[in-house]
């Protein structure tokens, strides 16, 4: 496949959406397949739902494909239970097989299963203890190694398996993972990737990465689970257990730019209302003098784009037709058509470009590919200039956390200026939103936040000697059940 015509993904790829629900008696199936349809956007290559009715066995149903093309209406009623999780994935460790995909379902000393949102930068070195004390893998994940601790663990409940193994765990982990009583959920210490707790009635209670999954079933927010803390979910209610205190916080930051949906809230922000503060803070640190319109790039550039027009007064538009049902491609386009490939999901509008000066605004430019194919279009399309502006600032570095982003090497920021930036493209002008933006847009401080991929500044020691999203098939010998 030719990267540069059809990687329609201009920005870092998704990561991963967890989910987990206790209710007996309710239709636990049900509930974590809708949380995982609103989780979609946060990984589109496999999904996966695990289910037990209390003091049962753990079923398992996972495979390749998004969540409306893995489930039907018999496999959920096969899964029904009293407890279950559910996961949609995007690989950031080890590659897109079925293997990979999860939940986790194992029985060694215990059973469960397990759904993972984050990388473990200690991977390698947990994953050849585990080997050498007979352990064996199907799979190349980071997750099976946190289920393979806690399957393996010998403390006597899956709590304090869980509070055994957590301090061993270097990384990011928004974490769920169910037995046959219980439905746990836990953080890691730097509370990198988001994690949430909601009320579903009286004596139901789910976990799931955004606030959005909540609001699909009629879940209540009750609050973030906290950074390094243990929730437990049972007949009790909710409980807690403080494991590891006092590390430094570092929430990612591209949470809020794009990761996430707008509809979501975090840390106390609507994401909606801080990606139009982008814009309009955008708008005044590079104003766009002269131009005619402002055009988003659809759909992350929307919100951005609706603040950059307010506060300039320079009117919005649509100038791209986004066509919403591309998501995977199986059937791969011959030589003629892999030439027109990114109008497989965006298609300009000459009516209302054609002539104008335009700003264009997105929320990041990794590569750098398809914002110079996006450029080309327009011109196509008649655009006399353009602008782009982007409401993150250049990315430089690569993320360790739980995001698949390109090698530094292949970012275009990498050792270009932004001048340099603008010239590759093709634009007539090119602006970033400042660091300093991006914070107050979200009204957050740098000592709470991650910003590595833009800065270089990796909040957890040992972080560059990563190796990568597929170090374990790289560094160690697969040991196969």
């Amino acid at each position: 496949m030719a990267p540069d015509t059809l990687d329609h993904r201009e920005g870092p790829r998704d990561e991963c959406g967890v989910f987990g629900v206790y209710a007996p008696g309710q239709d636990v199936a049900k509930f974590a397949y809708y949380g995982m349809y609103a989780l979609q956007h946060r990984g589109q290559e496999s999904a996966g739902i695990a289910s037990a009715d209390l003091g049962g066995y753990i079923i398992t149903q996972r495979a390749l494909g998004l969540v409306s093309q893995v489930f039907t209406e018999h496999d959920l009623r096969a899964l029904s239970g009293d407890l279950a999780l559910g996961h949609t994935r995007y690989s950031t460790t080890g590659g897109n097989e079925w293997e990979n995909s999860q939940p986790v379902h194992r029985n060694d000393r215990r059973e469960l299963a397990l759904a993972h949102n984050g990388n473990l930068v200690n991977a390698v070195e947990l994953h050849a203890e585990l080997v050498a004390k007979g352990v064996h893998f199907r799979a190349t994940t980071d997750s099976e190694i946190m289920a393979a601790l806690l399957s393996t663990g010998e403390a006597n409940s899956l709590e304090d398996a869980i509070a055994d193994a957590m301090p061993r765990l270097r990384g990011a982990f928004s974490t769920v993972v169910m037995d046959r009583d219980r439905v746990c959920a836990f953080r890691d210490p730097q509370g990198i990737r988001p994690l949430v707790l909601g009320q579903l009635g009286g004596d139901a209670w789910v976990v799931a990465s955004e606030t959005c999954a909540l609001d699909i079933i009629g879940a209540t927010y009750v609050r973030d689970v906290a950074p390094g803390e243990l929730v437990v979910l049972d007949e009790r209610g909710v409980t807690s257990r403080q494991v590891i205190e006092g590390e430094r916080q570092a929430f990612c930051l591209f949470e809020y730019i794009y990761f996430a949906r707008p509809d979501s809230r975090m840390n106390g922000q609507l994401l909606q209302r801080s990606r139009v503060r982008m814009g309009e803070i955008l708008a005044r640190e590079a104003p766009a003098v002269g131009a005619d319109l402002v055009v988003a790039v659809p759909d992350s550039g929307i919100p951005a784009a609706r603040g950059f027009a307010a506060a300039s007064g320079i009117p919005m538009d649509d100038g791209f037709v986004k066509n919403r049902y591309v998501q995977r491609t199986f059937i791969q386009p011959g030589d003629q058509l892999r030439q027109h490939g990114l109008r497989l999901k965006f298609n300009p509008l000459p009516e209302v470009i054609e002539g104008k000066s335009l700003v264009v605004v997105d929320d990041s430019i990794v590569r750098g590919n398809t914002t110079r194919q996006l450029v080309k279009m327009l011109r196509d399309a008649g655009a006399r200039e353009v602008h782009f502006r982007i409401t993150a600032p250049p990315i430089r570095n690569p993320c360790h956390y739980g995001v698949d982003m390109s090698s530094r090497e292949e970012m275009v920021a990498h050792e270009r200026t932004v001048d340099e930036i603008r010239d590759h493209i093709g634009c007539e002008s090119l602006a970033y939103l400042s660091l300093e933006g991006v914070y107050e847009a979200v009204r957050g401080q740098r000592s709470g936040h991650c910003d590595a991929c833009f800065s270089g500044e990796y909040p957890i020691p040992g972080t560059e000697d990563h190796l990568g999203k597929y170090a374990l098939e790289n560094a160690l010998p697969m040991v196969k059940a």
